[in-house]
């Protein structure tokens, strides 16, 4: 039995050398791993570019002005040949006292719908013969002589504007203009042109105040713009001839629109300046009003005033002359030609401040993203390295068992030896 039990102990010891050794191996694998592991994530912190503050230098530039007379010129470009000669662009700056330039509104007021006196443009003289009825209009253009009739005859506000009496039959001029409006001439008492027109159409009317914005370049209902009411008839035929240089401008740099007008006066000045609105702005459905029909969106308005204005001008020809240290100290535009002229060059250092802040915010987040970048790599290096202590240590634990187990089975494997020997030496006997 001792030698039975011996051998068998023996066995259990090889085995569990082996599964020691196996083990071994195993923890030698995952520690290879994670040393690959740690190898590409050092690699990676090598491969990564670390950010790099913007320098102001980067945004600032050199430019080169001269003055001629009330223009601020500033040099754009400067392509040299090679005889000597430069082609330049260059942009000459200036103060326009008559630009248009946004101005404070008030809170605009919009009243119920009712039916407005509108003038537009006229088509012709149109003559009228009352005496026998007769008269001419454009083509496309049809009309009837009307009195008598009610339902034909303007309407109490339209006569106000036309100036005839306000009750009973009078004899206008109804028309079609062409385009579907209904509109009435007036008649006069002789064979003569008639004045002006009326145009019969239905919109919300806009106020600021007590005061009426009322069409630009339109004649308004004698009460209705005391600026208006205030001038004499020539100085009325002027503002009207204003008006619509005034509205033609509006329409070449906003687009075509219909524009209203109200007159603010500036008690500094003593003068009235126009204040101009968008009628489709006023009526969009985008534009809210209150229940009392005050505006509650804010509704831009324009007036003339002063603005900076530029214009580019381009491949002109041009010489430089330099100081000792290379800088451009002089410009001749037109060299050798009867436009030939001198200017003294201004040196000016700006710094585009904005596109500096822009790329400092974006250092700044890449910086972030890179420190966070690093953080997280280390935090995955540091938990490589807490694996492979921990395999480190089962590996030396490991070891000593198994140096434990390879001197058990030496002390076994004497045992064994031991008994064989007895064993044979009693059968020997």
């Amino acid at each position: 039995m001792g030698m039975a039990a011996s051998q068998a102990r023996f066995l259990s010891l090889t085995a569990r050398k082996t599964n020691t050794e196996y083990e071994g191996q195993q923890i030698n694998q995952q520690r290879t791993t994670l040393a690959n592991q740690s190898a590409n994530y050092y690699n990676q912190l090598m491969g990564m570019k670390v950010p790099t503050p913007p320098s102001s230098a980067d945004f600032t530039k050199t430019t080169y002005t001269f003055t001629d007379g009330a223009l601020t010129n500033t040099i754009t470009s400067m392509i040299a040949h090679s005889d000597g000669t430069y082609r330049v662009n260059y942009t000459a700056s200036y103060v326009n006292d008559t630009a248009f330039v946004s101005a404070v509104s008030p809170v605009v007021t919009k009243t119920a719908s009712q039916t407005a006196v509108n003038y537009p443009q006229l088509y012709g003289n149109i003559q009228i013969q009352v005496s026998s009825g007769t008269y001419s209009l454009p083509a496309g253009v049809s009309g009837t002589l009307t009195s008598g009739t009610s339902a034909q005859l303007p309407t109490a506000n339209i006569r106000a504007a036309l100036g005839l009496p306000t009750t009973g039959n009078v004899t206008t001029l109804r028309y079609n203009d062409g385009s579907g409006n209904i509109c009435y001439a007036k008649i006069p008492d002789s064979t003569q042109n008639c004045a002006f027109y009326t145009n019969i159409t239905s919109n919300d009317v806009y106020k600021i105040g007590v005061n009426t914005l009322r069409q630009l370049g339109v004649v308004p209902a004698t009460g209705t713009d005391s600026y208006f009411d205030s001038l004499d008839a020539s100085g009325q035929d002027a503002l009207m001839e204003q008006e619509l240089s005034y509205a033609n401008l509006l329409n070449s740099k906003y687009g075509n629109s219909t524009w209203l007008v109200r007159y603010s006066f500036n008690s500094t000045a003593n003068t009235y300046n126009p204040v101009f609105y968008n009628f489709a702005t006023l009526s969009s459905p985008n534009t809210y009003y209150d229940n009392n029909g005050n505006s509650e969106s804010s509704i831009p308005a324009i007036t003339i005033g002063s603005a900076k204005e530029t214009q580019e001008i381009k491949n002109v020809p041009a010489l430089f002359e330099k100081d000792s240290s290379g800088r451009l100290i002089n410009l001749t535009l037109n060299p050798g030609s009867t436009d030939e002229v001198t200017y003294s060059l201004t040196t000016n250092t700006s710094t585009d401040q904005a596109k500096y802040d822009d790329a400092m915010n974006q250092y700044e987040f890449d910086k972030a993203l890179y420190d966070q970048e690093i953080q997280n790599i280390n935090a995955r290096i540091e938990t490589i390295q807490a694996e492979d202590k921990t395999l480190e240590l089962r590996l030396k634990q490991l070891d000593t068992e198994q140096q434990a187990i390879s001197n058990e089975m030496d002390a076994v494997k004497k045992v064994i030896q031991s008994n064989v020997q007895s064993t044979f030496k009693t059968f020997n006997a």
